[in-house]
């Protein structure tokens, strides 16, 4: 008897590290595209363009573990190792937390398509210096 395990086709390649590598090597050899390289190894251009930028920051990710289920017991009584809340905890837990401050951004319009950014806790003395500055005072 024979059986034979059909598996859907996994939309995402997983690239091994050394993949990665040779592929970017190759992207910044004289005389070829990035397109090109990309189109050669099945990948999309804005890919290859992040493992180079992933590469020049030395964040391409030879190091990486795969993920693993971690054992997890489920009991009745919660060991001596889990911490337990009291009510206390639960009250403290339940306060709505402060309401944080909104920024707020203000455009200033300096004409000549000039436009000057600034968060609404800008430094007015500041703000007043930069402003003379751009206008010639």
């Amino acid at each position: 008897m024979r059986v034979e395990v059909l598996e859907g086709a996994e939309r995402r390649r997983r690239w091994s590290f050394e993949d990665k590598v040779r592929i970017v090597e190759a992207s910044y050899e004289a005389g070829v595209s990035v397109c090109s390289v990309a189109r050669r190894h099945g990948i999309a251009q804005g890919l290859l363009f992040t493992w180079r930028r992933q590469a020049r920051k030395g964040r391409l990710g030879g190091d990486e573990q795969a993920p693993v289920f971690v054992p997890v017991a489920i009991t009745r009584e919660p060991s001596p190792a889990v911490p337990v809340l009291r009510s206390d905890d639960l009250d403290a837990a339940a306060q709505p937390r402060r309401a944080r401050r909104k920024t707020g951004i203000m455009e200033i319009d300096l004409g000549g398509g000039r436009r000057l950014k600034v968060d609404r806790d800008v430094d007015t003395a500041a703000l007043r210096r930069v402003l003379d500055a751009l206008e010639g005072r």
